[in-house]
């Protein structure tokens, strides 16, 4: 009788919905899915085991966050990387994630920042495994943490949504150990301004975090042409 009442206890299921979104997006950012590839919506189904309303209605949410785009009488194609879309994308997260970081400053409690803790130290055991999936989603972890530590619901899903278009960016492109490294360290980097309660030193060090991104992602796009 006690593991079925624990059992009711626990968090209810995430929406079949919610299921899809996740699943199709994870595929498109860690290139399972890759840019130009068509999405049947009926293999799509399939695949995940997951019905086609809760798939289309994944699929619509994807294209209203620029992953994928619906080509008349054709269906949906996932959306290939542009240079114009990187160097957009970067800007905008620039602007908004060096605010987030300043508001995090004064809007931190404990609990935030132990969970920022508890992400860079997986972190540190992803990079020494080489493990970029794993790599990536702590990144995506770590500004999210970071978003509502700020305590603006609708800053931290403006930056829910432009970190994870970068994401794609991250997985086509930043394969190098050496910025993994870097990476860590300029997330340390972030975390100690905050504990510091340093507003001007949190927000440089998002924006060098940032520009460092946009540094290595450009050297690998001009290198192999603008569209990937």
């Amino acid at each position: 009788m006690r593991i079925k009442a624990k059992a009711r206890a626990r968090a209810p299921k995430m929406p079949l919905h919610d299921q899809a979104y996740e699943k199709i997006k994870h595929e498109i950012i860690t290139l399972g899915f890759r840019p130009g590839e068509y999405l049947n919506e009926a293999q799509v189904s399939k695949r995940f085991r997951i019905g086609r309303t809760p798939v289309r209605q994944a699929l619509n949410r994807l294209m209203l966050e620029g992953m994928v785009d619906v080509i008349p009488r054709k269906g949906v194609i996932v959306k290939a990387v542009s240079l114009d879309d990187v160097v957009q994308t970067i800007d905008v997260r620039i602007v908004n994630e060096t605010y987030c970081a300043r508001l995090a400053v004064a809007r931190a409690d404990e609990n935030d920042i132990a969970e920022l803790t508890r992400i860079l130290d997986e972190s540190d055991v992803a990079v020494a495994a080489s493990d970029s999936v794993r790599q990536m989603m702590l990144d995506r972890d770590f500004h999210n943490t970071l978003s509502r530590a700020a305590r603006n619901v609708v800053l931290a899903e403006c930056i829910r949504t432009l970190h994870d278009r970068s994401l794609r960016f991250w997985f086509i492109s930043l394969r190098d150990p050496m910025h993994h490294i870097a990476v860590k360290l300029e997330h340390r980097a972030i975390l100690e301004a905050i504990k510091a309660r340093d507003p001007e030193a949190a927000g440089l060090a998002v924006r060098s975090h940032i520009e460092s991104f946009r540094s290595n992602i450009m050297r690998h796009i001009l290198g192999e042409g603008a569209n990937l």
